[in-house]
């Protein structure tokens, strides 16, 4: 065990040494770690939660244990890795303990260092597994910090060196497509020429590892294909039904089991439309949104590029980043005359904002079809906080007596 625990420093060592990129975040560091509670970090694999983890324990004396490592997991034994880490690290002061949902019974192990006064760090890829853990054995022990791919904002402070002046210069354009395009994942952002065969290996890894191998599924060419199609029909409403009817799957039930699964490591979310009944809710088909849109470019099968849909997935992932929970606090909306909202906002039993996405507005048609869209659900659920985020465009309009918001994606 000594021998596994000194190696893990070994490479925490390495890990520590490099430079990185810092994360914008709304979460205040030295709160966080002055907190006894545990630090839950969340989010799909390879956003940067350890790297995210590594940084907030910088210069500090913490220990660690990474449970992406097989030798470790096969040669488990807790009072002994104890007395590993209080010889390896003498006197820490934080444990972090990395890719924590690899190890059975993980919630009952912390649950015991949580009781013994031990500060400690974590970070997990699963979100069921998580959240029905924490649920039961932790409720009440933690705090959870919840990790995406960079952000546009994160990606040109990246780009431009630690800047984020808005000059509408050619390089930002340049910037904001090439995000649009390939996304956020930290590992493609200073080299693109490798996003297509990273994030499709990735993908497949998260299929077949993270999703397969944990939930014992051996017809996985049915998870392949349930996973590609919803790639490509991203941004678009889905139900269980046409979904194992258009893939010739015999069973609704599988295809419902295997959606949810596909959900579970952060790499598909489903958006229900808002309705004041909650069985009518149930009802309405979700719509679809992928974690990255660079896994659209890299897997989907998609015969045309669809902007306006691209933009709805960024920005649907950007609402996830400001703490926006799908079902809860984020919805989207048909009117009666079936014009569809893309993004409502609720706080508490009250819509706070009506949003809709539209990749460009220059044609008359289109700012009709989105205006008067707004106008009608705004008058169907009493909401005046009215916006359009575009590529490019902002302003402010008024629209048969209500004022709507115009703001590019960059403002947003």
């Amino acid at each position: 065990m000594k021998s596994i625990v000194i190696k893990q420093k070994a490479e925490r060592d390495e890990l520590l040494s490099r430079s990185y990129q810092h994360r914008i975040t709304k979460y205040d560091i030295e709160t966080l770690l002055a907190n006894p509670l545990i630090k839950l970090i969340t989010g799909p694999r390879r956003v940067g939660k350890s790297v995210f983890a590594l940084l907030m324990l910088r210069n500090r004396n913490f220990s660690y244990l990474n449970f992406d490592d097989n030798l470790l997991l096969e040669n488990w034994d807790e009072d002994l890795v104890l007395q590993t880490l209080e010889a390896v690290y003498p006197d820490y002061e934080y444990l972090l303990l990395d890719e924590i949902q690899n190890l059975p019974s993980w919630d009952l192990w912390v649950n015991k260092l949580y009781r013994r006064g031990i500060n400690m760090v974590i970070t997990g890829s699963n979100a069921k597994m998580l959240s029905s853990e924490m649920a039961t054995v932790l409720t009440g022990r933690y705090l959870q910090i919840e990790m995406f791919p960079f952000s546009l904002k994160e990606t040109m402070f990246w780009k431009n060196n630690g800047s984020y002046d808005r000059t509408g210069s050619i390089q930002e354009t340049t910037i904001k497509d090439d995000y649009l395009h390939n996304g956020g994942y930290p590992e493609t952002i200073p080299n693109r020429s490798i996003t297509k065969s990273y994030l499709s290996t990735l993908f497949d890894s998260i299929l077949f590892k993270d999703i397969a191998k944990r939930h014992n599924i051996r017809n996985t060419s049915d998870l392949y294909s349930i996973a590609t199609y919803l790639l490509s029909n991203f941004s678009n409403p889905i139900s269980a039904n046409n979904l194992a009817s258009e893939l010739g799957l015999s069973s609704v039930m599988t295809t419902k089991k295997f959606c949810d699964y596909l959900s579970e490591p952060y790499l598909f979310f489903y958006l229900p439309r808002f309705n004041n009944k909650m069985k009518l809710m149930k009802k309405a088909p979700s719509k679809v949104y992928v974690v990255d849109n660079g896994f659209v470019q890299s897997v989907a099968f998609n015969i045309s590029e669809n902007l306006g849909r691209l933009l709805e997935n960024q920005i649907f992932i950007e609402l996830l980043r400001r703490g926006f929970i799908p079902g809860l606090t984020l919805f989207y909306f048909r009117t009666r005359n079936d014009k569809e909202i893309d993004f409502v906002t609720r706080k508490g039993h009250k819509i706070e904002q009506l949003i809709q996405i539209c990749y460009e507005m220059s044609s008359e048609k289109t700012r009709k079809r989105e205006f008067d869209a707004l106008v009608e659900a705004s008058d169907e659920l009493k909401c005046d906080n009215l916006c359009v985020i575009t590529n490019s465009q902002s302003g402010e309009v008024e629209w048969k007596n209500k004022k709507i918001r115009i703001e590019s994606v960059d403002q947003f």
